[in-house]
């Protein structure tokens, strides 16, 4: 909240963390898409351009020798340059299915997310955009947003290479459902809120970062300042309006976006990430305070206070810091 540090909004790790199955071939694995019906001379030169194999004509000659040139399986194979002919033909004659192990991490912006599957999964970015806009997927959910931001539950997925954007996005929003809790339902009849509203306000405690056990904290400051019809002031509401992760500056608070809570009052038109359980939790089950403000320490954790002299204090204490 203003005056305050801009939030850490650098995610832990890789916004997307990818691992191939371990193989024992030697060098860095690379994916192989092998069509239906491709003749071996095809498949070869396709293996050959990646450095799988060391020679189309050898990979063609040996595949004709053995007769197992028309025994290739269609689909995506993950191999490794330098592996042998005899090596290479048996994966592809088993035709098992390969999968990715991709890890979703909490606060991730869809914008984010979708070049990297484009890119490890070879789909066309304008589909992976367009599956995030899918409108039975987002009917379904209940999201008010134009996209299927905030219900992409973070977390590890094993994903096959043959999936298509919509299927997996599918599979995604099925797993939100699952992990959405009856109990949260009835929760929100007590605070009238919708679940859309939950999901958004849970995506801005993610956004805010820090301690885990502050969530309910930060929660009730937002909570607080929704029931006295003050704007929310949330510095990661910003930092989404801009599409950018770099630092805040004052001239940035005053960018026109109905996202910009600085500027608009009440909740965004939809969430600004992926919001973990704990922030769901948090958002549902605000602590009972009667804070109005916080800024961020130094240590990632937060000071709290009731009034906007009090708050200014605290960012006082801070810099002296």
């Amino acid at each position: 909240m203003r005056p305050s540090p801009p939030a850490a909004l650098v995610l832990a790790g890789a916004l997307v963390a990818l691992a191939p199955r371990a193989c024992p071939e030697r060098g860095d694995p690379v994916w192989v898409r092998i069509p239906p019906n491709a003749p071996v001379e095809e498949v070869a030169e396709s293996l050959a351009a990646r450095r799988i194999v060391r020679s189309a004509e050898r990979f063609t000659r040996y595949a004709q020798r053995t007769g197992r040139e028309w025994e290739i399986e269609p689909g995506a194979y993950l191999l490794r340059p330098g592996t042998s002919e005899r090596r290479v033909l048996a994966r592809l004659r088993a035709g098992r299915p390969e999968a990715l192990r991709i890890r979703v991490e909490a606060g991730v912006w869809l914008v984010e997310l979708a070049p990297v599957l484009s890119r490890v999964f070879a789909w066309p970015l304008d589909s992976v955009v367009a599956a995030t806009r899918d409108s039975a997927l987002r009917a379904g959910l209940g999201t008010r947003a134009e996209t299927l931001e905030g219900y992409l539950p973070p977390g590890l997925y094993y994903v096959p290479v043959t999936s298509t954007p919509l299927g997996w996005l599918r599979a995604l929003a099925d797993t939100f459902e699952t992990r959405w809790r009856p109990e949260w339902t009835a929760r929100l009849v007590t605070l009238g809120m919708s679940r859309h509203d939950a999901v958004t306000l849970a995506s801005i405690i993610e956004g805010e970062g820090g301690d885990s056990s502050e969530l309910a904290l930060i929660s009730s400051v937002y909570h607080n300042r929704l029931a006295r019809g003050l704007r929310l002031e949330a510095d990661p509401t910003v930092v989404y309006a801009r599409g950018s992760r770099n630092r805040l500056y004052n001239k940035h608070y005053a960018f026109e976006s109905p996202y910009n809570t600085y500027q608009v009052k009440g909740l965004p038109p939809g969430p600004i990430g992926q919001p973990s359980s704990a922030s769901l939790q948090a958002a549902l089950h605000p602590a009972e305070t009667a804070y109005l403000y916080f800024v961020a320490t130094p240590d990632g954790r937060h000071r709290f206070a009731q009034s906007y002299r009090e708050h200014l204090a605290n960012i006082r204490a801070l810099r002296r810091r």
